[in-house]
């Protein structure tokens, strides 16, 4: 979710029951109540810190900060909204809506799973790890004035389980229930078994009124701005254009220690634009004032614009410490010609990535092989020994190759059209059954191998088209399909499609989000992110262990393990990777000399200055 990334509410799980749904309280053994939350209980904050490290606590009010959208949560698409509701399946939802919300507890940019208090003051657990009683401070307020109590979180935690979009409710189907136990305390209770990370991820859940909603159908698409709680609230919007966000002058939270310099700009502005170059060209006129770069050929060759040239527009390469996210081309294994991995791999075969990356993208990437790029959860070499004793049970029901070298894609010649690995690939497709007729392929029922690539906008064509070319030398007939944003958001939620591209993000400590992606439940729940249609067995076991998993050793065996097992199945083709962000300003902004590790720092801990401004004359 976009605006300030900490808010970036988990958008995925189930059907959880209203309040009334609890059993009684048991009369357990609670630990002493805490501050912040994290998986392995390790915080790096204190509960009397001031203020996170990576912030400017003094940093000035005011300005405007306004960008792109770069990262979708729920119903919302890249391209356009006509909805400020995202938290339902229904409609095309707006950039930034996070902002307006508060949640119990907040992200640490500078740790990989940790949460401190927000609304909640602290938290007391249950020894069993059943039972989390949230204590919420008396302060804390909706943008009307009226109280944000106990049964507003136990009414949201249950709205979102029973009426959220699938990605949000599939993550809460472990909640038994939550309840109001007076003003300032809820309870929740999770189901035996849980996920490991399961309360870390009801803790970030966006916090509604029960009153508000009593008036209005949360799962209406509405373009009236909801009542909320957050450091911001819904300003002037045009649907499909632009939306904007004032800052709450008098927020309840503003000096809180997880707030204090942060959420600095009075004007946070999304602008929406269905061409990437023309988005660009936007940019260099100050349309917007800061981009997050994505295509390597912009970068290398388009930054000689007066502004950029001269300083009023500034360039940063940002390192990147979370595991690159997972982008490739997805089969949609739910159809019967893409049911063969041998297919699947040939397929793969016929894309020319050293090729493609001196050509099209000016030698900017590292081509994926793993699920898990840029992190120690890759899988390499042969398995250890706690990966093979999670996989020994798998034997015979998964690859062998799943227990030697984890699968690579070969290095091209970098020709374009590499002999040897077109010719692997006819040699695969073979073995599969098919066969040519003159310039067609054939599947073994006959019918003809077609292929199409859907997406909803042109920017991948100088890529796709050559891997179309590629797979016509093998007689399969491709085909690239650009739709627009939303006849590609229903499609993508319905899994009408051959092949799509999509990016994930990846956690530095990956848990119950890992089964939206590539869970047997997930394939089969319409909006799922598990656009692959994976339903293994193996992996099935393999996500339980992680979200089980009670030490980080265990967790990166797991994960490894399941690396291993996802790219012995042949479900993507993988694209690349970089591990850095490249971002581009207008020059009228401040922020710490050193990002968080975890995350970009923009715009959460940025500031405007005045001065800087008034001397490029955009003052």
């Amino acid at each position: 979710m976009a605006g300030a990334q900490r808010r970036a509410f988990l958008i995925g799980a189930g059907a959880l029951g209203a309040a009334a749904a609890v059993r009684p309280a048991r009369l357990l053994a609670e630990e002493a109540e805490s501050h912040g939350l994290s998986i392995f209980g390790d915080l790096k904050h204190g509960p009397d810190f001031r203020h996170f490290a990576y912030v400017r606590p003094d940093a000035p009010k005011g300005g405007a900060f306004s960008h792109q959208i770069a990262a979708t949560a729920g119903n919302q698409n890249f391209d356009t909204f006509n909805t400020l509701n995202i938290f339902v399946l229904r409609g095309d939802g707006a950039a930034g809506m996070g902002l307006t919300f508060e949640s119990l507890m907040v992200r640490g940019l500078d740790e990989p799973d940790a949460l401190y208090g927000l609304v909640a003051a602290g938290v007391r657990r249950s020894q069993d790890g059943l039972t989390y009683r949230f204590r919420l401070r008396p302060e804390a307020r909706f943008h009307d004035g009226s109280k944000l109590t106990a049964e507003d979180v136990a009414f949201s935690i249950g709205l979102l389980k029973s009426k959220g979009h699938p990605r949000i409710s599939q993550n809460l189907l472990q909640v038994r229930g939550a309840e109001a136990e007076g003003a300032d305390v809820v309870r929740i209770e999770f189901a035996s078994g849980r996920a490991r990370d399961l309360p870390l991820v009801v803790a970030g859940l966006p916090i509604f009124s029960k009153a508000y909603y009593a008036n209005h159908d949360f799962e209406a698409a509405t373009l009236e701005p909801p009542l909320g709680s957050g450091p911001y609230k819904v300003g002037k919007f045009e649907v499909g254009r632009y939306i904007s966000f004032e800052r709450v002058k008098d927020h309840w939270a503003e000096r809180l220690p997880v707030n204090l310099g942060q959420n600095n700009f009075d004007e946070i502005r999304f602008e929406y634009f269905r061409d990437r170059q023309v988005a660009f060209e936007a940019f260099k006129a100050g349309i917007f004032t800061f981009r997050q770069e994505f295509t390597a050929r912009i970068w290398a060759t388009g930054y000689d614009f007066p502004a950029a040239t001269d300083g009023r527009v500034k360039r940063e390469t940002i390192p990147d410490r979370t595991p690159s996210g997972m982008q490739g081309w997805f089969f949609n294994t739910r159809r019967e010609k893409f049911r063969d991995p041998r297919i699947r791999e040939a397929i793969g075969l016929a894309f020319d990535f050293e090729w493609t990356n001196a050509t099209v993208m000016y030698g900017a990437y590292t081509r994926t092989a793993s699920y898990f790029e840029n992190s120690d959860l890759k899988a390499a070499g042969r398995p250890s020994t706690e990966e093979l004793a999670l996989l020994g049970p798998f034997r015979g029901r998964v690859p062998d190759e799943v227990f030697g070298e984890p699968h690579t894609p070969p290095r091209s010649d970098g020709s374009g059209q590499d002999r040897a690995a077109l010719r692997r690939a006819n040699d695969l497709l073979r073995e599969a059954g098919c066969r040519r007729e003159g310039n067609s392929l054939r599947l073994p029922s006959g019918e003809p191998l077609a292929v199409e690539f859907l997406d909803f906008q042109p920017t991948l064509q100088p890529h796709t088209q050559p891997f179309i070319r590629n797979l016509g030398l093998l007689g399969i007939q491709a085909t690239s399909r650009i739709v627009d944003a939303a006849q590609y958001q229903r499609r993508t939620e319905e899994f009408d499609f051959d092949l799509v591209t999509a990016r994930y993000s990846n956690a530095s400590t990956p848990g119950e989000g890992l089964r939206l992606i590539f869970g047997s439940l997930a394939a089969r729940t319409k909006g799922s992110q598990n656009l692959a249609g994976i339903a293994d067995p193996a992996v099935d076991a393999l996500l339980e262990r992680i979200v089980q998993a009670e030490t980080r050793p265990a967790l990166v065996a797991a994960v490894r393990a399941l690396d291993r097992v996802l790219r012995a199945g042949r479900y993507w083709v993988p694209m690349w990777y970089r591990g850095a962000n490249p971002v581009a300003y207008w020059d009228v902004f401040g922020h710490p000399p050193t990002p968080p590790a975890f995350d970009l720092g923009a715009p959460a801990t940025w500031w405007y200055e005045p001065e800087k401004a008034k001397r490029i004359g955009r003052s």
